[in-house]
Parts: C-alpha cells; structure tokens; sequence
C-alpha cells in the first residue's frame, strides 16, 4: 500500500532534515546548477543535476524550470527532467538499478546554503505517493532516512551496495502519515524518484 506524504516536498519549507556534511565524492558524481537571481551569497537559486551522457544530464523538474539548461524532456508525471549539458565522458553512462525498501543509500547533491558539495546515508523506508505541482499522485516516489538540504534536489540517489544509481531526489518532508488512522509513520525523510518509475521514459528520451 502506498500512503501519501502530508507536507509537499519540493515547497521544501525549512532548510534541512538529517545528517548531511561536505563531500568530495559528490562533487565527482553530481553537478551544481545556478540560475541568474541574485542571494546574499552572491549566488542564485541552486539545485543539482546528474550526468547521463556525454550531452545530457537528468535533475529534478523544478530545478530544470528555473536553471539555465536548456530542457530535452519533461517527464509526464514525475518530478523529472533531461537536460543539455556537457559532461566528460569518463564514468558514463552511470549504471542504474532500482532499489529496495530497506536497502542502505547514499545521496549526493549541492547545498544551497553552502554552496559546496554535500552527501548523507540512511535507508530506503517506504514507497510513498506525492502529488503537487511537478509530481503526479501516479509517480510513486521512496522516502528514506538520509539527510538532506535545500539544494540537493535533482542530486543522485546511489544503492550502497553496488553503486548503482537508485534515483534523483525531489525534496524532504517532514512527516509521512497513515491515510487511515492519520498516525505519522516517520519524521523528517528524504525523498526521491526511483529509477523504476523513469526507466522505461528515459530510455526513450536518450534514443530520439
């Protein structure tokens, strides 16, 4: 059964939840993405891509509107984006394999606050629906237990066992709850589209 998150995740209200810290691993597998609004930092709205190819690379949909890419595709009813972007071709395509409830992930993004690449573990706790402006209640995302800060989304979901990629992360919420009792089953989790639900999409995508 899946159950639906009662917070929208990708409003992404608050800054953070769980353990995050910096990481020189991320800044390998994942890439930082700025648009033109100005922030106190100097920057602009951040958010994170993953390199597919050596010509594209896929992030979350809410971060591919507001980047500076220019957008292949859109997915239909997930919060999923390809992108044109240029990438060295060592290490590509990454290999994918869709994880499990219960398995052990690592994310890897860039934080907004910082700037600077960040990752986090947890495990994978429970296959949830999310329905809000970029992903439909259809497109079944993972919740799980690692940290996570703005920023991060479109970063890269990573099985640990095998290093696979698992999936892109579309946000956090604060709490999960039981549609039938209303009791909440967990606080503060990540959430993330698994390479299930764009597999079949993505494919297509990188063929035309």
């Amino acid at each position: 059964m899946y159950l639906r998150v009662a917070i929208m995740a990708v409003c992404l209200s608050g800054c953070s939840v769980g353990h995050y810290e910096y990481s020189k691993e991320a800044q390998k597998r994942v890439d930082m993405t700025v648009t033109g609004i100005p922030t106190v930092l100097g920057l602009g709205t951040l958010g994170t891509t993953i390199p597919l190819t050596a010509d594209y690379s896929i992030t979350a949909a809410h971060v591919a509107k507001f980047s500076l890419y220019k957008v292949k595709a859109w997915h239909p009813e997930c919060d999923i984006a390809v992108v044109y972007h240029k990438n060295s071709e060592k290490d590509l395509p990454p290999r994918f394999r869709n994880s499990h409830i219960g398995e052990r992930v690592n994310f890897y993004g860039y934080s907004f606050i910082s700037a600077m690449p960040v990752s986090s573990s947890g495990t994978n706790l429970i296959n949830t629906g999310l329905a809000n402006s970029w992903n439909k209640l259809s497109c079944v995302v993972v919740a799980a237990n690692a940290g996570v800060v703005k920023g991060m989304s479109g970063g890269a979901v990573y099985n640990a066992d095998d290093d696979t990629l698992a999936g892109v992360i579309v946000g956090y919420s604060s709490h999960i709850d039981d549609n039938a009792s209303g009791k909440t089953l967990y606080k503060d989790v990540a959430l993330y589209v698994p390479y299930l639900q764009f597999k079949g999409w993505l494919d297509t995508v990188l063929k035309s």
